[in-house]
């Protein structure tokens, strides 16, 4: 069974966050060098060192690789006013907010050791949430050609985004993940195109909105973190 170290890092700024997942994305790939030679050499092995790190961040807006500048509403004036960075980033995925009240989540895991399917990874992660939020009464589901995890139509409202998901990987190392809603301003949605989808029977929404009041996040964590586990088959140090 392969073990992971948890570390929950609170409320930290993106490029703090960033700089951190590059520096243990670095050292893993070190290490899967270092062990090809001292597996040829007949040497023993380093440990694998597999991380998964919460966070929350002020509030950000972030643009993946096959994302468009069209999908940000405010211009760098809108955007220092309102107190909200921007950046261009190596994940997948258009544009997405973070911000206060959302558990966002970085596995930093050598998928070698796991599996190395970029579909299935996602889909765990994806059901890590989906499990999550059952136990809060909520049916996620799946959107074809979407990642993420969404809530179905009911009473009049269209399908809504609960939790965004946008990977990179460099030699089957992971790193970036997803943003969950528990008790998030969905204000801040309203100044982009949420992942670049503008079709009027789709929005964002949280768990705390869905649920009618203010969320235990801790609470959450523990049941996200506890998912991730069961489904990855890991145990966490």
């Amino acid at each position: 069974m392969q073990q992971v170290i948890f570390k929950d890092l609170g409320n930290i700024s993106y490029r703090e966050a960033w700089d951190y997942q590059q520096e243990l994305l670095a050292a893993a790939i070190d290490t899967k060098r270092q062990n090809r030679k001292r597996k040829e050499n007949g040497e023993a092995l380093l440990p694998v060192r597999h991380h998964l790190l919460f966070c929350e961040h002020p509030p950000v807006y972030t643009l993946g690789r096959s994302g468009s500048m069209e999908n940000l509403l405010l211009d760098e004036n809108g955007l220092r006013e309102k107190g909200i960075e921007f950046f261009k980033i190596n994940r997948g995925g258009d544009i997405t907010y973070h911000g206060p009240g959302q558990i966002v989540g970085y596995p930093i895991f050598d998928l070698d050791e796991f599996f190395t399917d970029v579909h299935r990874y996602v889909r765990y992660m994806e059901e890590a949430v989906i499990r999550t939020i059952a136990e809060y009464g909520l049916e996620g589901f799946r959107v074809d050609a979407y990642t993420g995890v969404w809530l179905p139509e009911k009473d009049g409202l269209p399908k809504r985004k609960i939790c965004a998901i946008g990977v990179h990987l460099s030699r089957w190392v992971t790193m970036h993940g997803f943003a969950f809603n528990i008790n998030t301003d969905l204000n801040y949605f309203r100044h982009i195109i949420p992942c670049g989808i503008d079709d009027q029977d789709k929005d964002v929404t949280s768990l705390a909105k869905e649920l009618g009041k203010t969320i235990d996040e801790k609470e959450v964590k523990e049941k996200l973190k506890n998912h991730f586990a069961g489904l990855f088959g890991f145990e966490f140090v």
